[in-house]
């Protein structure tokens, strides 16, 4: 039995309820979640104090910790930019965190994320300013670190406070490399999503990059975000074993490209993602599980933004070995054109070790690695378990991240659940039937008011 702990980022399905999916897959993995009502979402920061107590109350047997440090430093991801509280106010609770973690004979994977910068002018996840300022602050940090210093007509007040909170979270984001030094954190991962080629967010990631190489620790920065927790599940469970993953491309032409949100090309992304799991990227021959992505040609789609690119029209032959599926062709949202041909194939439920197409490609590829892992590893496999993982998965990714949300954006009658429920069931029809699931319900909410993104639960 492998028992793992997790601090998440906050209270969303893909950072709750997905590990727990994954983790339900093989019968010999105990994952320890706080309860969700503990953790922080779009408006409210997480029970930092409930937490810290519910991490000194973990067995003693424990063989792994993976922990948000943005969950205990400031309530969450998102409260990491609004939060302003003072370093010294952040430190008391670190320094509580630390204790603890010293008091534990577990290995300790911890991830923070280096505050982005969002070149837009929406403030539902950013400080209020930001629904006048984003567009301009994001400028002023591009040209800053291309150009040096430059003038703006950014009031003061409002650049001295973004600046302030972007050092305090840079000086904690170093605090964390102490810890590395001294043995506590096994692994650390510094993430970063919303990257551009420039920015102060740039900055601060290769002076960290600079400090890990020279003191040479166990620690990383990694572009993305909400997967990160699950690359460290993966190599939480790999730890100590031997795996060989091979990429495979539809259209291995173009891995050089890079994808909406990420500043390095797909296979570099690839590679990471595989690497990041405590895996070995190697070729086909040698491999003991191929990794199928479906890539784009020139540009990734993103569909509810109005970018159409055209699908996947070359045949569709699934691997003879143990296979997974990374489909990233859009940025958030199956390739429509694929998943036709993927399933009216004839799939082997034995070689088949998951799917994936949501969000950015980092969040797809570290995902489906870690449901794939859980499998590939397991010794007491859930079947019906792993079925109702990919029946979520298809039903969030394809069916509505695809398609239904982009019906629901036209008919501007926003989170209305009852549509949700009618446009689903022609994809329920066919999902169903494809993973052979037995249920007795399917429901979906909105967990955080929003169309970005939906929860599915399968009963």
């Amino acid at each position: 039995m492998k028992k793992i702990a997790l601090v998440p980022i906050d209270n969303r399905p893909v950072c709750y309820t997905l590990p727990e999916q994954i983790a339900n897959v093989d019968n010999d993995i105990e994952l320890f979640l706080p309860e969700r009502e503990l953790l922080g979402d779009l408006k409210k920061t997480a029970n930092t104090r409930a937490i810290l107590n519910w991490l000194k109350s973990l067995p003693a047997d424990i063989d792994a910790i993976i922990i948000s440090l943005d969950t205990v430093a400031y309530g969450g991801l998102i409260p990491s930019r609004r939060s302003n509280e003072t370093k010294d106010e952040i430190e008391v609770r670190l320094k509580e965190l630390r204790d603890i973690l010293e008091t534990k004979d577990s290995k300790v994977f911890a991830f923070s994320s280096i505050m982005r910068i969002s070149n837009n002018n929406i403030n539902e996840e950013e400080k209020e300013y930001w629904r006048e300022y984003g567009k301009k602050i994001f400028q002023y940090s591009y040209d800053c670190h291309k150009k040096g210093l430059v003038t703006t007509d950014i009031p003061q007040n409002i650049l001295k406070d973004y600046l302030e909170t972007r050092k305090r979270n840079f000086e904690i984001n170093k605090l964390y490399l102490k810890w590395a030094e001294d043995g506590l954190i096994d692994t650390l991962v510094y993430s970063k999503d919303d990257c551009a080629q420039f920015g102060f967010n740039v900055i601060e990631a290769q002076q960290l990059e600079k400090l890990i190489k020279e003191k040479q620790l166990n620690a990383l920065v990694k572009t993305g975000a909400d997967e990160i927790p699950l690359s460290l599940m993966s190599r939480a469970i790999t730890s100590g074993r031997n795996l060989k993953i091979a990429p495979v491309f539809t259209q291995k032409n173009y891995i050089d490209k890079i994808s909406k949100y990420e500043d390095v090309s797909v296979f570099e992304s690839v590679k990471g993602q595989i690497e990041l799991a405590g895996c070995e990227c190697t070729d086909e021959m040698q491999a003991d599980i191929i990794l199928l992505v479906n890539n784009f040609k020139d540009e990734q789609g993103e569909l509810v933004m109005g970018v159409e690119v055209e699908g996947y029209t070359g045949e569709l032959k699934l691997p003879e070995k143990p296979y997974l599926i990374a489909d990233i062709l859009n940025a958030n949202g199956a390739d429509n054109s694929f998943v036709e041909k993927l399933l009216v194939q004839n799939i082997d439920m034995n070689n088949f070790l998951g799917y994936a197409g949501w969000n950015t490609t980092g969040n797809t590829l570290g995902s489906v690695l870690c449901g794939a892992i859980a499998k590939h590893f397991a010794m007491n496999l859930n079947v019906s378990s792993f079925n109702k993982l990919q029946l979520i998965r298809f039903l969030d990714d394809w069916a509505y991240q695809a398609n239904v949300r982009g019906i629901l954006k036209k008919r501007e009658k926003g989170t209305d659940i009852n549509s949700v429920f009618q446009e689903m069931k022609p994809y329920e029809k066919i999902l169903i039937k494809k993973f052979d699931a037995k249920f007795e319900e399917i429901r979906y909410n909105f967990p955080w008011q929003r169309l970005f993104e939906i929860e599915v639960s399968v009963s």
